[in-house]
């Protein structure tokens, strides 16, 4: 009986070589910029991109927003009872459609988009990047992201 030739073993690529612990690290970087600035507004980073996106259309459903941040339901209910006791936002059944959960910013909410406005320049400055730069970075990620989550989605093998 012939023996197969032997593989010789192969060795997993540096910790360093791995794009998703770039991007898993420089995560947590980022959130070392934003904590002392959302702390000063009373926000988590969650709880900033739930605002961040009411600010930009109040009025929404839970799951637009959701699919907006690519949160499921589950995950951002807590976040927004959160914002709600904070007297950030309201949170109401939609009268045409009782299945759906509308958000609308409350006064103080909406006020506190002044008290944030400065946290964007903060991050760029931080980044070393200019704006050019960054959107170039984003749109990339972006990406990837999708190309991604569309993988994730086909089924196995195909």
């Amino acid at each position: 009986m012939a023996k197969s030739p032997r593989t010789p073993p192969v060795s997993p690529p540096a910790l360093d070589q791995f794009l998703c612990f770039s991007l898993y690290s420089a995560s947590h970087a980022f959130n070392r910029i934003y904590k002392p600035l959302l702390d000063a507004v009373g926000l988590t980073y969650p709880q900033y991109l739930v605002m961040v996106v009411l600010w930009a259309a109040d009025d929404r459903t839970v799951s637009q927003v959701g699919q907006q941040l690519l949160l499921e339901s589950s995950t951002l209910t807590p976040l927004l009872k959160r914002l709600e006791a904070l007297g950030h936002l309201t949170r109401t059944r939609d009268p045409r459609d009782e299945r759906q959960v509308r958000l609308r910013l409350t006064p103080q909410g909406r006020a506190l988009q002044l008290k944030a406005a400065t946290i964007p320049a903060c991050v760029l400055d931080a980044s070393g990047l200019d704006l050019a730069a960054l959107e170039r970075l984003r749109n990339e990620i972006d990406q990837l992201r999708e190309r991604l989550l569309h993988a994730a989605a086909a089924p196995p093998g195909g």
